[in-house]
């Protein structure tokens, strides 16, 4: 999990008025966490430029019309998410839209397998190894819980800026991080049980 600092003051008239000095201040603070989302949704560093490139041209020429229902960085991220969505639309047609309900997705899931981590040292949890097989893990989600699911539990996004971000309720991303955590849990079992195995 990512924890963000405090998020930076914008003058947001400023950047409605087309104040680059202070759109280029947005971009320096919002650039790598946008990339970061992008590359978590898509596994592919051209495909998280284009997203991270085309968040912010949608963004200069959307802030005229920004209505500060939400915070800039909530609504920066829904373009990503967007943009990531158009991407992986693109490469896959028959992706579920992020609007669809995730009561249709896997209906008959149910976890199987569910190991018990906490017996693994911090350590191990945050090797390169062990993060390569949670990135695996988080590229086989459906696409409607990998967004909930990066938003906030590695980006650390609250559920109100998830919720935001994405145009749900929060009921709805309490729902699809569940389901996001338990399919996650499910994926890694077989490899964390070895790592335990492994340090018996």
């Amino acid at each position: 999990m990512i924890k963000n600092k405090p998020s930076p003051v914008f003058d947001v008239t400023a950047l409605q008025g087309g104040d680059r000095r202070e759109f280029a201040r947005l971009v320096e603070a919002y650039s790598e966490p946008i990339y970061r989302l992008a590359i978590k949704m898509l596994n592919h560093p051209q495909d998280a430029e284009d997203v991270l490139q085309e968040t912010f041209l949608k963004a200069y020429h959307s802030l005229p019309n920004f209505e500060n229902r939400s915070s800039l960085s909530t609504w920066l991220y829904r373009i990503a998410v967007n943009e990531a969505l158009m991407q992986i639309r693109r490469h896959n047609p028959e992706q579920v839209s992020i609007d669809e309900p995730v009561e249709t997705e896997d209906s008959e899931f149910e976890p199987r397998e569910l190991a018990d981590w906490r017996a693994l040292p911090e350590e191990e949890l945050l090797s390169a190894e062990t993060r390569q097989v949670l990135d695996h893990a988080i590229e086989r989600l459906p696409v409607t819980l990998r967004a909930a699911f990066i938003l906030r539990d590695i980006q650390d996004l609250s559920v109100r800026e998830t919720a935001e971000a994405l145009n749900l309720s929060e009921n709805a991303v309490k729902t699809r991080l569940l389901r996001a955590r338990l399919r996650l849990r499910e994926l890694l079992a077989g490899y964390f049980s070895r790592r335990m195995t492994e340090k018996e």
